[in-house]
């Protein structure tokens, strides 16, 4: 049986170790390490399939469901997609020493504000082994030392993605701790590294609404929330409803089990009939379940009444909240009350509409004419991503490079003295 505390503290230590040596590491080294895994990935891809369909077998038991196991799912194209993402990363500018600004003061000093890594970064993670390789590519790019917590429903893919990158960590002349990976499945585990924040500056929690809750309760250190993504599509009186349809149909049904993807579409009443009367039949070829409010209940026969829960919910599943608004400034209310600050968008024609929509929905993407799916690292040029989070301190939306950073002023001075 492992000790847990032994165990915590010896990744933990190793990873500030392995922080402080990645602080004077070359941009150029780090990219050979980028390269390195990008390549490990492509070779060894038979290990790494036949490592995932070992977690594909045992999904079920876990509970998953289609969307779920659709995340979980690893193929040679998935692989070479995973791969890409790594030569996208290395095309990316090196943060870590990048001058934000400076100035000259009367006295004579040069006050710089100069970007740093935050140090040791603890990533807890669910059912998607790709995010192990993202997470610890944007990582270690930005100066990072990472200890990554996957989910026990992907832990033989991820221990094959983990061998890669240390293997590549070692021929890079990286130091090999700057990226670890929890091997016990053990939930407790969790509570241990939480507590460790003499070692650990910041935690990332990307998963269900349970783990973000317990995670932010036991914290000792600060943490990035990867929270909800109750996300909206609503569809103006002035809409291209063609356009429309579009988006919702691509924001709820081409990744489902998403953070990103559409859960809720909320019509004007003027253009209600026309706009069900289209996308309705395409949301029903995609076997989409349709839960409806009253008004739109009665328009589309054999949907469900929706709920007020229903409205509050993260599906992650091929179903989609209806709901008929009067005015815009209903589907605004509607998104501040049931919304989680995740991902918001408008299909209109109106400009002032378009203004007011962006203006007044308080999320981290809010998006005109797009689906919300665009709200992701990559679409946004970040390189991959370590998650997108809803709060508003110390990053928002898509966390790419930069946001894995901090920053120090650095202050040159010729003798000055404080008078």
């Amino acid at each position: 049986m492992v000790d847990l505390v032994k165990y915590t503290h010896s990744l933990a230590l190793q990873a500030r170790e392995a922080s402080r040596q990645l602080v004077i590491a070359t941009g150029e080294q780090k990219s050979r390490w980028l390269q390195l895994a990008a390549d490990g990935i492509r070779r060894c891809s038979a290990e790494i399939i036949a490592a995932n369909a070992q977690d594909l077998k045992a999904a079920p038991g876990y509970g998953l469901n289609t969307a779920a196991i659709d995340r979980l799912r690893l193929n040679e194209s998935r692989l070479d997609a995973i791969a890409a993402a790594l030569d996208d990363v290395i095309a990316l500018p090196e943060p870590i020493g990048e001058v934000i600004d400076s100035n000259v003061r009367p006295n004579g000093l040069l006050v710089t504000r100069v970007r740093v890594p935050l140090g040791v970064v603890f990533f807890i993670y669910e059912s998607r082994p790709n995010v192990t390789v993202d997470a610890a590519a944007l990582c270690v790019k930005s100066g990072n030392a990472v200890i990554l917590r996957g989910g026990k429903e992907a832990l033989h893919s991820n221990l094959a993605f983990y061998q890669v990158l240390k293997n590549a960590l070692i021929d890079a002349k990286l130091p090999e701790h700057a990226v670890q990976l929890v091997e016990t499945t053990d939930r407790e585990a969790v509570s241990h590294f939480l507590k460790l924040s003499q070692y650990i500056d910041v935690t990332i929690p990307r998963g269900g609404k349970s783990l973000i809750e317990r995670v932010t309760a036991e914290a000792s250190m600060p943490v990035i929330k990867h929270f909800d993504g109750v996300c909206h599509v609503y569809v103006d009186s002035s809409a291209d409803l063609e356009q429309a349809t579009a988006i919702l149909i691509n924001g709820k049904c081409q990744r489902p089990g998403v953070c990103n993807a559409t859960e809720t579409v909320l019509i004007h009443a003027d253009v209600a009939n026309s706009f069900l009367s289209h996308a309705v039949p395409l949301l029903k070829e995609k076997k989409v379940e349709l839960r409806c409010c009253e008004r739109s209940h009665d328009l589309v026969p054999g949907s469900l009444q929706a709920t007020e829960a229903d409205f509050r919910t993260e599906y992650l599943d091929l179903i989609l909240s209806v709901k008929i608004v009067d005015s815009l400034d209903e589907a605004i209310g509607h998104i501040t009350e049931f919304g989680s600050g995740h991902t918001d968008a408008i299909v209109t024609r109106d400009l002032a509409s378009a203004e007011r929509f962006t203006t007044r929905v308080d999320s981290a993407a809010v998006i005109v004419n797009a689906s919300t799916r665009f709200n992701d690292g990559g679409e946004f040029g970040l390189g991959a991503e370590i998650g997108i989070s809803t709060d508003k301190f110390h990053a928002r939306g898509p966390c790419g490079l930069k946001e894995l950073t901090s920053y120090k002023y650095v202050v040159h001075g010729q003798g000055q003295i404080r008078r």
